[in-house]
């Protein structure tokens, strides 16, 4: 990746994380904007130095953080290494934007809810997270509002998908062709989201936030409706021809995963009436829409690879 195409002009945009499922999205959204996508070879975000000096090399009017620790079992076992990138370089980012008159977008996280809600989440819900992930994550939201009360924006995705990277949907994918059955959770409920829908939302509202359509804090940059892990795995299988009872229903428990998840965490998308931008589709319709894509790129990257499992899926012969 690296800089904004070799040239010390100021850049519209800078995208760290470029290198993940949502950083190349939004790189590729973004089209023939000026843009610097760095991933973690050209930035690390936990070095204040380093942060500083990208912003003012590149001089972005928007920061869009893509960068973060994702893999949540692993925070329980490594939580100070998960708060450094998390918060701490969060922070760093949230800082050099103030410094140097920056727009952020960061990139948060369902799991900085509870889950035992019965109705989506509205913006202003008290947090209250279940695991280590959830609770650096709701930390650097903090982070992003306290240092840019009037330039923080902070995006809550959740369930992501799309072409390149691993993702439950591309699992399922491979899990259909090799096994005969496939174990799923079906007491989580949330919202599968298209990387390529959540790239468009973050391209508008860093588009309104410029143009001082929107206002700053929390927006939830998730799929309409809900579904279960399961039922999501099942809409899959239907997709692909097979028969969606080949996915059999288990408990979260039966795995005995490190971290705790949500039960449920469908978030509600209110907040974006005040931007003047339309929430996402029905994750029904996204992932329709999706599908073809992402059946083709499976098919081209895993052809001589056997699927890995999901944490969220086993598997039976």
């Amino acid at each position: 990746m690296g800089a904004a195409h070799g040239s010390r002009r100021p850049v519209s945009w800078l995208v760290t994380g470029a290198g993940g499922l949502l950083g190349r999205h939004l790189v590729r959204r973004l089209g023939d904007e000026r843009v610097a996508a760095l991933d973690r070879r050209d930035l690390d975000i936990t070095d204040a130095d380093a942060v500083d000096a990208a912003l003012a090399r590149h001089r972005p009017r928007v920061v869009a953080n893509c960068a973060a620790w994702t893999a949540t079992d692993d925070a329980e076992k490594h939580p100070h290494a998960a708060w450094r990138v998390n918060v701490t370089g969060t922070r760093n980012l949230a800082r050099a934007c103030r410094r140097h008159g920056a727009v952020l977008l960061q990139l948060s996280s369902d799991y900085v809810f509870s889950g035992h809600a019965r109705t989506p989440y509205r913006e202003d819900a008290p947090t209250g997270p279940l695991n280590v992930y959830g609770r650096t994550k709701a930390a650097a939201e903090s982070a992003v509002l306290d240092v840019l009360p009037d330039a923080g924006y902070v995006v809550r995705a959740a369930w992501l998908y799309g072409v390149g990277g691993r993702n439950f949907v591309d699992t399922m994918i491979g899990l259909e062709r090799t096994h005969a059955s496939v174990r799923v959770v079906d007491d989580q409920t949330g919202q599968p989201t298209w990387a390529e829908d959540l790239a468009g939302l973050l391209a508008r509202l860093g588009a309104a936030a410029l143009a001082g359509a929107a206002p700053p804090g929390v927006y939830h940059g998730t799929s309409g409706g809900a579904v279960t892990w399961h039922g999501l795995a099942q809409e899959v299988f239907r997709l692909v021809g097979a028969d969606p009872a080949r996915v059999l229903p288990v408990t979260s428990g039966e795995f005995g995963l490190a971290a705790a998840r949500p039960g449920y965490s469908a978030l509600g998308h209110d907040g974006w009436a005040r931007a003047g931008i339309a929430p996402l589709r029905h994750w029904r319709d996204a992932l329709h829409t999706a599908f073809p894509l992402l059946h083709q790129a499976h098919a081209q990257n895993h052809r001589a690879h056997a699927p890995k499992g999901s944490p969220r899926a086993s598997v039976g012969n």
